[in-house]
């Protein structure tokens, strides 16, 4: 009797086995693939006209948004100082105060809004490419089956060519774009790491920032 539930035993085991290993072999295969958008379109021959006119935009228009927030900071503390010894009403002095604190507060804050003025003046002057990349990027994706696309910091020392996809290449392909030394999914890992090992440095203000009178 015991011979005979073992063997039975025995039978489901290998069956089960059977089956689990049927299973993982009907699972799909991964597929992996290496993009950056970001770093695709800068490759992009027409890149070079959006870094031009992003400077001229920071140089003429930023430089001159700042040189106004500092004149009229200026004009307006000196008419708060001439109407309080004056003894303006307090409604006239708290209007003009408000404003003052208000311009103020730009130009505290100037590297950030520049900052953040030049980002959308790029992201506006760079939509053309962005989407023309994406759309040859999504013909490779589906070309290729891509499954999931990691960017090329994620890379790690050891991984297999053979199961991962450099998207570089194919999307530059794609757009007959010549793609050069530094710019695939491998040499853009390196560049990250390059990137944690270097010291921060940060971007040059546009502008001073005196900090306003009180």
């Amino acid at each position: 009797m015991k011979k005979v539930l073992f063997s039975l035993l025995l039978v489901a085991g290998v069956f089960a086995a059977g089956k689990k290993a049927k299973a993982q072999s009907a699972s799909p295969v991964i597929k992996i693939g290496i993009f950056d958008i970001d770093r695709m379109v800068q490759a992009m021959p027409g890149y070079g006209k959006v870094d031009t006119a992003v400077a001229l935009y920071e140089r003429d228009s930023l430089a001159a948004e700042y040189e106004f927030y500092n004149s009229e900071y200026h004009r307006l503390d000196s008419t708060f100082k001439a109407d309080s010894a004056k003894g303006k009403p307090k409604s006239v002095l708290d209007a003009i105060g408000q404003q003052r604190q208000q311009v103020g507060l730009n130009i505290v804050y100037w590297q950030q809004i520049a900052q953040n003025k030049s980002q959308n003046k790029r992201a506006q002057l760079a939509q053309p490419l962005y989407e023309t990349v994406a759309n040859a990027y999504k013909k490779i994706l589906e070309a290729k089956k891509i499954t999931l696309v990691l960017k090329p910091e994620a890379i790690e020392m050891g991984s297999s060519p053979a199961v991962i996809e450099d998207l570089f290449v194919l999307v530059a392909k794609e757009l007959k774009i010549p793609l050069g030394q530094g710019q695939g999914a491998a040499a853009g890992a390196a560049d990250d790491d390059e990137t944690k090992q270097a010291p921060a440095t940060t971007k040059p203000q546009t502008g001073t920032k005196p900090k306003p009178k009180q």
